[in-house]
């Protein structure tokens, strides 16, 4: 079982990356996101899971345990496959889908392209107590419209901090921001940069 991979980055783009380690070039599946916070070049720590099948060996990487956590827990559910799982991932944030778990919404994830009605209720029945991650501390109500939102979680991680750390000072901005503040990416960067400080 391969957990983890820590190389320099070959490649990454769409739902893919390509992480060297030891002169093999070892591809696997990613968000987009995760896709866009890793920088050719770089060393990467990504997180991993093995799927073997009798005819494919597919490896998924995730840049947080509680990613990799999620996914696990997602693939045990009937009708579930890693690609719909990491389809998960990329709309909803570990702490999201515990949160929609907690308060049986199966409504957030009728919102990921292949996962229909019935297979959203079976995920938010069947992982019903199993999640260890605590639920976001603010509503998904407060958030801003994604666009806003993911341009300037982009933007905090090419200026070099971590997915989650970047994602909590978003939050926190949301929270204390006025409603046009919200809706700009300049303005909500901007109170999530002065929530961060400096970068060390």
């Amino acid at each position: 079982m391969i957990s983890s991979v820590r190389g320099t980055v070959l490649a990454a783009a769409g739902t893919s990356a390509v992480i060297e380690v030891g002169g093999i070039g070892l591809a696997m599946h990613v968000t987009p996101q995760h896709a866009l916070s890793l920088r050719v070049g770089s060393e990467a720590l990504v997180r991993t899971a093995l799927i073997v099948r009798e005819d494919d060996l597919s490896l998924f990487g995730f840049a947080e345990a509680d990613e990799l956590e999620v996914f696990d827990h997602l693939r045990s559910v009937t009708g579930v496959g890693p690609k719909s799982a990491l389809g998960v991932l990329a709309v909803l944030t570990p702490a999201e889908v515990a949160r929609a778990i907690a308060t049986d919404d199966d409504g957030a994830f009728r919102k990921v392209s292949g996962i229909g009605p019935k297979t959203a209720k079976l995920i938010v029945l069947s992982l019903a107590g199993k999640l260890t991650i605590s639920p976001s501390s603010h509503p998904a109500a407060t958030r801003p419209a994604s666009s806003v939102t993911e341009s300037v979680l982009v933007a905090l991680i090419g200026l070099g901090w971590q997915e989650r750390v970047a994602s909590q000072a978003i939050d926190d901005a949301v929270a204390t921001a006025s409603e046009s503040e919200r809706s700009t990416v300049a303005s909500l960067l901007r109170l999530a940069l002065a929530n961060l400080g400096p970068n060390r």
